[in-house]
């Protein structure tokens, strides 16, 4: 093996999780244990759209083959789970005559968390992934190849080899605090806040304390089998009141919670002792990824209490510098979370259908730059100068 070796894989369950992780980032969505539970859960399969095909880039190091690259990448038999929609360009594709599936995803399935998608070690592993990857999507019987949420580097090397750009929103929350300190509790943050949206968080939280809602945060193995019971009981109920059907099954969550405990956050509400709500998240050092959530019984804020204050205390407690409210929901912003511009890459192997996508792209743009801009005018936050006032005022209260 003194040349690279690519290969296409179903499963990693042949590959070292140590190697797999060590490409991943830190980051617990690309984790060897998360994207193998979804393969051995059935929740990534041919049968629901999710096939398998990860992309692996190999070389001899030391006299023994190790892994240098990876993409997690699937054949897709629809565009459900993705979170950048496309069903616009499979219907366009069906009124021409074409067909639109199967094509390429490279992804974390029905997870709109931004993270590396062409894992590399080096820029020329990842040329070469991408070359790869351009090789199997013009050599298959596929229409396209698409990128979701890759990180900055990775988006700009896409776009370079050919790829087209497509920008979308999300809203992050950031533990900047006062200066480069983060935020000490989250009485501090709020004092940060404009005195309307934080007169309106105190409302929306002291309700949820008046109707006697308590809430334990729990993380590892303080995570019981009754706790994850309940949790799916949670999740599903939730899919099914959206007339949905729910991606991920009891087993998936079963063995992430035993092979990546120390990555996950699940803040259960109770009242009278008894669990109503639930939310599950992911996380490490730096960053907090929101996930799910679900409710047996309506309370007025305990939607917001469970996913989001519960979760900002948990972040501040630990240091932990971002949190990432996952795709769309403006209501967000009033709760101390800004839009950022997130990215995704794409390829059509159809001429025709590439430049009408291209100029589609290209008009979308414009309309994401506008939206973001009046969501800033709409900052939560006080103004710059007030904010400095309040660091001098703290400054003299130490």
């Amino acid at each position: 093996m003194h040349e690279y070796v690519v290969s296409v894989v179903d499963s990693l369950h042949n590959i070292s999780p140590t190697e797999w992780d060590s490409l991943a980032a830190d980051n617990p969505t690309l984790k060897h244990a998360f994207l193998q539970s979804m393969i051995d859960a059935s929740c990534t399969t041919a049968e629901t759209g999710w096939l398998p095909q990860f992309i692996t880039l190999s070389r001899e190091i030391d006299g023994k083959p190790c892994l240098v690259g990876a993409v997690p990448m699937y054949m897709k038999g629809n565009s459900y789970g993705e979170y950048v929609f496309d069903w616009a360009w499979a219907e366009a594709y069906e009124r021409a005559g074409l067909d639109y599936f199967p094509k390429l995803l490279v992804a974390v399935p029905f997870t709109p968390c931004g993270g590396t998608r062409i894992m590399a070690h080096t820029p020329a592993d990842r040329e070469i992934l991408i070359s790869a990857l351009l090789q199997i999507a013009r050599q298959s019987e596929v229409s396209s190849v698409h990128v979701l949420f890759p990180n900055e580097h990775e988006h700009a090397a896409l776009i370079a080899a050919g790829f087209m750009s497509r920008a979308s929103v999300q809203f992050h929350w950031s533990n900047l605090g006062t200066g480069s300190e983060k935020y000490e509790s989250f009485d501090d943050f709020l004092a940060t806040m404009s005195h309307d949206k934080r007169k309106k968080i105190k409302q929306e939280r002291r309700k949820v304390s008046e109707a006697g809602i308590s809430f334990e945060q729990k993380t590892g193995a303080a995570i019981t089998e009754a706790d994850w019971d309940f949790f799916h009981r949670c999740y599903t109920k939730t899919y099914h009141a959206h007339f949905s059907t729910p991606y991920l099954n009891r087993t998936f969550f079963k063995q992430i919670g035993e092979r990546m405990s120390e990555n996950i956050l699940l803040i259960l509400a109770k009242k009278d002792g008894v669990s109503i709500a639930a939310s599950l998240n992911l996380f490490n050092a730096t960053t907090l990824f929101g996930r799910y959530w679900g409710t047996t019984e309506f309370h007025s804020g305990l939607h917001f209490e469970t996913c989001y204050y519960q979760t900002l205390e948990f972040c501040i407690e630990r240091g932990i510098q971002l949190f990432e409210g996952g795709a769309q929901g403006q209501h967000k912003l009033a709760r101390g979370f800004l839009p950022k511009t997130c990215h995704s890459a794409h390829w059509l192997k159809e001429p025709r259908f590439a430049h009408a996508v291209e100029d589609f792209l290209r008009r979308e743009t414009g309309g994401v730059e506008t939206y973001v801009n009046e969501l800033n005018e709409s900052n939560p936050f006080k103004k710059t100068e007030d904010v400095a006032d309040h660091s001098v005022e703290k400054m003299f209260l130490q």
